[in-house]
């Protein structure tokens, strides 16, 4: 911990993530399950134990949970069933804060990534279902000037941008000529902040993502209003 409730990550974190990535096999791992457990499950929970107030405050309707499985920790195991990459581990810490009515990762969501080489945060919904998809698509449509608004503050524009895939033409049913089109046309409704990776080190991280989080309520609002969700 530091500064009092804030938390952060450490560097024998980061160098666990290091080795896993080039020791990614069972029986590395298994020789180095108690260093997992302590430089990385346990740092991770304290995190996210410490954002449970201010996320209430932030998002009540979102939720921390510092479990070792089934909470807002997503498993270091990978499904390897339908991958070509039969790597068995995740070599980064992903954390996601979901909606309380969340199904699965493609639901409303915060989102802090941290690996070696990348750290990042991330707000919205990555490739939604199909109705949500459509749901928000009306929405920007029907509501342009919010969408705007949601996307255009200062704070959106000098730390956020909008990340995914895009369709290549515009989806059944919405104007081609519609101004907002190329968003319209988007898969997925993530906003992303890049940070470098000595940010999640430093005293300050926490507070950091809790204002990137609170800077970005309108578009969460947005997303929210149209998926039928109370944020």
């Amino acid at each position: 911990m530091a500064n009092g409730r804030y938390a952060r990550f450490e560097p024998r974190t980061l160098k666990f993530l290091r080795e896993l990535n080039a020791n990614n096999n069972r029986e590395w791992f298994a020789d180095n399950k108690s260093r997992y457990e302590e430089d990385v499950l346990d740092v991770a929970l304290r995190f996210i134990q410490s954002m449970q107030d201010p996320l209430a405050e932030i998002a009540p309707h979102f939720t921390a949970v510092p479990q070792r499985m089934g909470g807002s920790l997503m498993r270091v195991y990978r499904d390897t069933r339908f991958s070509k990459n039969k790597l068995p581990y995740k070599t980064n810490i992903g954390i996601q804060f979901r909606h309380e009515r969340a199904k699965d990762v493609h639901s409303p969501g915060y989102y802090v990534h941290i690996d070696p080489d990348s750290v990042f945060l991330g707000v919205g919904m990555w490739r939604p279902d199909s109705d949500s998809l459509r749901q928000i698509r009306e929405r920007i449509s029907a509501k342009s000037a919010e969408w705007q608004r949601a996307v255009g503050s200062a704070a959106f524009k000098r730390h956020f941008s909008l990340g995914g895939e895009s369709l290549k033409r515009p989806p059944r049913g919405f104007d081609p000529e519609h101004p907002l089109i190329d968003d319209i046309k988007r898969k997925s409704f993530i906003a992303v902040r890049d940070m470098s990776v000595d940010d999640c080190l430093k005293p300050q991280f926490q507070r950091s993502v809790e204002t990137s989080f609170k800077q970005l309520t309108p578009y969460m609002d947005f997303l929210c209003k149209a998926v039928g969700v109370r944020r």
